[in-house]
Protein backbone atom coordinates (compact mmCIF):
# COMPACT_ATOMS: atom_id res chain seq x y z
CA UNK A 1 0.00 0.00 0.00
CA UNK A 2 3.44 2.45 0.77
CA UNK A 3 4.49 1.73 -2.73
CA UNK A 4 1.15 2.62 -3.94
CA UNK A 5 0.95 5.54 -2.04
CA UNK A 6 4.78 6.81 -3.66
CA UNK A 7 3.63 5.80 -7.07
CA UNK A 8 0.67 7.92 -6.91
CA UNK A 9 2.74 10.70 -5.15
CA UNK A 10 5.44 10.82 -8.05
CA UNK A 11 2.88 10.73 -10.44
CA UNK A 12 1.23 13.92 -9.29
CA UNK A 13 4.89 15.42 -8.53
CA UNK A 14 6.27 14.60 -12.33
CA UNK A 15 2.92 16.28 -13.89
CA UNK A 16 2.98 19.16 -11.97
CA UNK A 17 6.61 19.55 -13.68
CA UNK A 18 5.58 18.44 -17.07
CA UNK A 19 2.31 20.37 -17.12
CA UNK A 20 2.31 24.16 -18.16
CA UNK A 21 1.21 26.86 -15.93
CA UNK A 22 -1.56 27.87 -18.02
CA UNK A 23 -2.99 24.61 -17.90
CA UNK A 24 -5.40 26.01 -15.11
CA UNK A 25 -8.72 24.58 -15.70
CA UNK A 26 -10.91 27.84 -15.23
CA UNK A 27 -8.90 28.72 -18.55
CA UNK A 28 -10.56 26.32 -20.67
CA UNK A 29 -13.00 28.15 -23.58
CA UNK A 30 -15.05 25.20 -25.30
CA UNK A 31 -16.94 26.72 -28.31
CA UNK A 32 -19.56 24.56 -29.73
CA UNK A 33 -19.84 23.89 -33.47
CA UNK A 34 -22.62 22.39 -35.79
CA UNK A 35 -19.91 19.33 -35.87
CA UNK A 36 -18.73 19.08 -32.42
CA UNK A 37 -17.16 20.84 -29.31
CA UNK A 38 -13.99 22.71 -29.93
CA UNK A 39 -11.57 23.18 -26.84
CA UNK A 40 -9.02 25.96 -25.96
CA UNK A 41 -6.49 26.45 -23.37
CA UNK A 42 -6.35 29.95 -22.89
CA UNK A 43 -3.14 31.55 -21.91
CA UNK A 44 -3.74 34.30 -19.24
CA UNK A 45 0.04 34.33 -18.40
CA UNK A 46 0.56 35.28 -22.21
CA UNK A 47 -1.85 38.11 -22.57
CA UNK A 48 -3.84 38.49 -19.13
CA UNK A 49 -6.20 41.52 -20.55
CA UNK A 50 -7.07 40.37 -23.41
CA UNK A 51 -7.59 36.67 -21.83
CA UNK A 52 -10.03 38.07 -19.02
CA UNK A 53 -12.23 40.15 -21.87
CA UNK A 54 -12.38 37.16 -23.80
CA UNK A 55 -13.60 35.04 -20.52
CA UNK A 56 -16.32 37.69 -19.41
CA UNK A 57 -17.67 38.02 -22.77
CA UNK A 58 -18.02 34.44 -22.99
CA UNK A 59 -19.97 34.10 -18.94
CA UNK A 60 -22.21 36.74 -20.75
CA UNK A 61 -23.29 35.05 -23.30
CA UNK A 62 -21.71 37.16 -25.96
CA UNK A 63 -20.14 34.96 -28.20
CA UNK A 64 -22.97 32.86 -28.61
CA UNK A 65 -24.81 32.47 -32.10
CA UNK A 66 -21.95 34.76 -33.72
CA UNK A 67 -20.86 33.77 -37.13
CA UNK A 68 -17.15 33.06 -38.62
CA UNK A 69 -17.43 36.19 -40.85
CA UNK A 70 -14.02 36.08 -42.31
CA UNK A 71 -12.60 31.92 -43.03
CA UNK A 72 -9.58 32.01 -45.20
CA UNK A 73 -8.76 28.24 -46.35
CA UNK A 74 -5.05 27.12 -45.20
CA UNK A 75 -4.89 30.67 -42.85
CA UNK A 76 -7.70 30.85 -40.33
CA UNK A 77 -11.05 31.15 -39.21
CA UNK A 78 -12.35 34.68 -37.24
CA UNK A 79 -15.18 35.46 -35.12
CA UNK A 80 -16.02 37.59 -32.14
CA UNK A 81 -18.07 40.21 -33.45
CA UNK A 82 -20.50 40.61 -31.01
CA UNK A 83 -22.16 43.55 -31.89
CA UNK A 84 -22.55 43.25 -35.78
CA UNK A 85 -22.08 39.29 -35.70
CA UNK A 86 -24.26 37.75 -33.50
CA UNK A 87 -27.22 35.77 -35.55
CA UNK A 88 -30.60 36.96 -34.05
CA UNK A 89 -29.19 39.84 -31.76
CA UNK A 90 -30.68 43.34 -32.38
CA UNK A 91 -27.46 44.65 -34.07
CA UNK A 92 -26.82 41.35 -36.42
CA UNK A 93 -26.07 42.47 -39.69
CA UNK A 94 -24.14 40.44 -42.03
CA UNK A 95 -22.79 43.20 -44.23
CA UNK A 96 -21.18 44.39 -41.51
CA UNK A 97 -20.00 41.65 -39.17
CA UNK A 98 -16.34 41.75 -38.78
CA UNK A 99 -16.70 45.86 -37.88
CA UNK A 100 -17.82 45.52 -34.61
CA UNK A 101 -16.70 44.32 -31.17
CA UNK A 102 -18.58 44.52 -28.10
CA UNK A 103 -19.69 47.26 -25.63
CA UNK A 104 -16.06 47.06 -23.37
CA UNK A 105 -12.54 48.73 -23.97
CA UNK A 106 -10.49 48.24 -26.74
CA UNK A 107 -6.85 46.58 -25.16
CA UNK A 108 -3.21 47.66 -25.21
CA UNK A 109 -1.32 45.16 -27.01
CA UNK A 110 0.05 41.65 -25.52
CA UNK A 111 2.13 40.73 -27.49
CA UNK A 112 4.44 37.44 -26.90
CA UNK A 113 6.75 34.90 -28.10
CA UNK A 114 3.93 32.13 -28.63
CA UNK A 115 4.32 31.34 -32.42
CA UNK A 116 1.09 31.55 -34.74
CA UNK A 117 0.95 27.72 -35.65
CA UNK A 118 -1.65 25.46 -36.22
CA UNK A 119 -4.65 25.60 -33.34
CA UNK A 120 -3.00 29.46 -32.19
CA UNK A 121 -5.98 31.32 -31.15
CA UNK A 122 -5.36 35.02 -31.57
CA UNK A 123 -6.63 38.64 -31.42
CA UNK A 124 -7.94 40.47 -34.32
CA UNK A 125 -7.56 43.78 -34.34
CA UNK A 126 -7.61 46.99 -36.83
CA UNK A 127 -4.50 49.19 -37.92
CA UNK A 128 -3.82 50.40 -34.80
CA UNK A 129 -1.87 47.59 -32.34
CA UNK A 130 -3.93 48.66 -29.60
CA UNK A 131 -7.77 47.76 -31.11
CA UNK A 132 -8.34 44.48 -29.97
CA UNK A 133 -11.84 43.94 -28.39
CA UNK A 134 -14.27 41.06 -29.12
CA UNK A 135 -13.02 39.55 -31.93
CA UNK A 136 -10.76 36.32 -32.46
CA UNK A 137 -9.44 34.11 -34.80
CA UNK A 138 -8.38 30.21 -35.24
CA UNK A 139 -5.37 29.59 -37.19
CA UNK A 140 -6.18 26.51 -39.86
CA UNK A 141 -2.08 26.70 -40.06
CA UNK A 142 0.99 28.07 -39.44
CA UNK A 143 0.90 31.76 -40.16
CA UNK A 144 5.18 32.96 -38.55
CA UNK A 145 4.36 36.40 -40.67
CA UNK A 146 1.87 37.39 -37.93
CA UNK A 147 4.50 36.32 -34.64
CA UNK A 148 4.63 39.70 -32.60
CA UNK A 149 2.16 41.73 -34.21
CA UNK A 150 -1.08 40.45 -32.84
CA UNK A 151 -1.99 38.65 -29.39
CA UNK A 152 -2.09 35.26 -29.04
CA UNK A 153 -4.68 34.40 -26.10
CA UNK A 154 -4.92 30.59 -26.77
CA UNK A 155 -4.13 26.98 -28.23
CA UNK A 156 -7.08 24.60 -29.54
CA UNK A 157 -6.36 21.31 -27.04
CA UNK A 158 -9.27 19.16 -28.82
CA UNK A 159 -11.85 19.18 -31.71
CA UNK A 160 -9.16 21.13 -34.24
CA UNK A 161 -11.15 18.72 -36.77
CA UNK A 162 -14.18 20.60 -35.68
CA UNK A 163 -12.75 24.35 -36.88
CA UNK A 164 -11.43 22.70 -39.81
CA UNK A 165 -15.40 22.00 -41.28
CA UNK A 166 -16.18 25.63 -40.90
CA UNK A 167 -17.58 27.08 -44.15
CA UNK A 168 -15.07 28.59 -46.22
CA UNK A 169 -15.47 32.70 -47.51
CA UNK A 170 -15.04 33.46 -51.04
CA UNK A 171 -12.29 35.73 -52.52
CA UNK A 172 -8.90 36.95 -50.82
CA UNK A 173 -10.67 38.55 -47.67
CA UNK A 174 -12.81 35.60 -46.96
CA UNK A 175 -16.17 36.92 -47.06
CA UNK A 176 -18.59 34.30 -45.81
CA UNK A 177 -21.97 34.05 -46.99
CA UNK A 178 -24.66 31.91 -44.99
CA UNK A 179 -21.77 31.63 -42.30
CA UNK A 180 -21.27 28.64 -39.99
CA UNK A 181 -21.49 30.24 -35.94
CA UNK A 182 -20.54 29.86 -32.25
CA UNK A 183 -23.12 27.92 -31.07
CA UNK A 184 -22.42 27.94 -27.47
CA UNK A 185 -19.59 29.32 -26.00
CA UNK A 186 -18.38 28.67 -22.04
CA UNK A 187 -15.62 29.26 -19.71
CA UNK A 188 -14.56 26.46 -17.16
CA UNK A 189 -13.58 23.38 -16.55
CA UNK A 190 -12.86 20.79 -19.50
Amino acid sequence: MKLLGFTIAGAFALASMVMPAFAAPDDVLTIQLKDGPVVIQLMPEVAPKHVAQVEALAAKGAYDNVVFHRVIDGFMAQTGDVQFGKEGGSGYNPARAGTGGSDLPDLPAEFSKVPFERGTVGMARAQSPNSANSQFFIMFDQGSFLNGQYTVIGKVVSGMEFVDKIKRGEGRNGEVTNPDKMIKVTVGKK
